[in-house]
């Protein structure tokens, strides 16, 4: 299968943002010549490198727990930033109930100097339908979940604002007793670059309030209403940019993720094969209420995923009323899938359905 991959540089800078949110493993852990390599991670910096090349604006990893995925994407994104040069890199979302917001504020400043201002990272609740499955290794959050998570975030924040957390003692030798003392290190504009994944109006209008940015992603909360997902994604998008202008803070930024099957030949069609009937199946759900996903124990709903050959994949897209309404498209890519599929998804839509929407933007 043939690809035509650009190796030049993105041309003029567009007004419309466009991502990459991937799914990296640990899988194929091995030790040999005294080292222990993974293949999966080889794999994902592979795919960032690509993406890259390609003229993607950021890169994305999810966060995971008790999963082979990454469960620790910082270290990740911190050794792909001395490959991959020009690309913002973030997290789509690092769950705040299993953070400890000391340790995350010095792990996303440290990662942010390490990748010389490019890091997005994002931050959320998280979500399981069981959170049994997580007190074994991550504890009972103190209050409950909702009070732990907003706990964290005021913390992380105050602490990138720079509070001061305590005042030396002769322990400290690096400041005289009685200075002020901060979480270090402390990053000029780390704040300003840090955003929020909100599933309700509330978190959106939260998200907004605090100067964050927002992200939202394929899979939605059901209310209910029948409405579809871009409708209800529009209604967050609202209300997050009216909290943003009421505090003064201008429109703010926000992310939008959707997953596309461009297809440019029988061949792909044939390889997406497995997608296009998954699609169909969660559709078909939809229809006759038998919704088998669930975010915080609730039901889902899922953004339809446009195969088309690449005018039509963009004209979905561009229909798309959260995505229209967004400053930052992020082709969300499958899960448990080859990786030649994953990088054909990545190469034909840069190619082929990216130059579309810029120019109709």
């Amino acid at each position: 299968m043939t690809q035509r991959i650009a190796l030049t540089g993105p041309g003029p800078r567009p007004d419309l943002n466009l991502g990459i949110l991937a799914f990296v493993d640990h899988a194929g852990i091995a030790a040999r010549d005294g080292r222990v390599r993974s293949r999966g991670l080889a794999e994902g910096f592979a795919l960032f490198e690509l993406a890259e090349l390609l003229g993607y604006d950021v890169g994305y990893v999810r966060t995971r727990h008790l999963q082979r995925y990454l469960s620790s994407p910082l270290p990740f994104l911190a050794a792909l930033g001395q490959h991959v040069r020009r690309m913002r890199l973030g997290t789509q979302v690092i769950p705040l109930r299993f953070e400890n917001a000391g340790r995350l504020a010095e792990d996303l400043a440290t990662t942010d100097l390490l990748l010389e201002g490019r890091l997005r990272a994002g931050v959320g609740p998280g979500y399981s339908a069981r959170d049994a499955i997580n007190v074994r290794a991550f504890g009972i959050p103190e209050g409950g979940v909702r009070e732990h998570v907003d706990r964290t975030l005021t913390g992380l924040l105050a602490f990138l604002d720079g509070e001061t957390v305590s005042l030396a003692d002769t322990h400290v030798e690096t400041a005289d007793p009685g200075a002020p003392l901060q979480v270090q290190p402390q990053v000029p504009g780390l704040r300003e670059r840090l955003s929020y994944g909100a599933a309700t109006v509330r978190g959106a209008g939260l998200a907004g309030t605090l100067g964050l940015g927002l992200q939202l992603t394929t899979m939605h909360p059901d209310d209910g209403s029948g409405r579809p997902v871009d409708e209800l994604q529009a209604e967050l998008i609202h209300a997050y940019r009216e909290a943003c202008q009421i505090g003064g803070l201008g429109d703010g930024h926000v992310s939008v993720g959707r997953l596309a099957l461009p297809i440019r030949t029988d061949a792909d069609r044939e390889l997406f094969d497995g997608l296009i009937t998954e699609d169909g199946w969660h559709r078909r759900a939809r229809q006759e209420g038998l919704l088998e996903r669930e975010i915080g124990g609730g039901p889902a709903v899922f953004a339809p995923v446009p195969v088309d050959d690449p005018a039509g994949v963009a004209a979905a897209l561009q229909a798309d009323r959260a995505v229209a309404a967004a400053d930052e498209l992020v082709l969300s890519l499958p899960m448990d899938r080859p990786i030649d599929l994953v990088r054909r998804i990545v190469v034909t839509f840069a190619q082929d359905v990216a130059p579309l929407l810029r120019t109709r933007r």
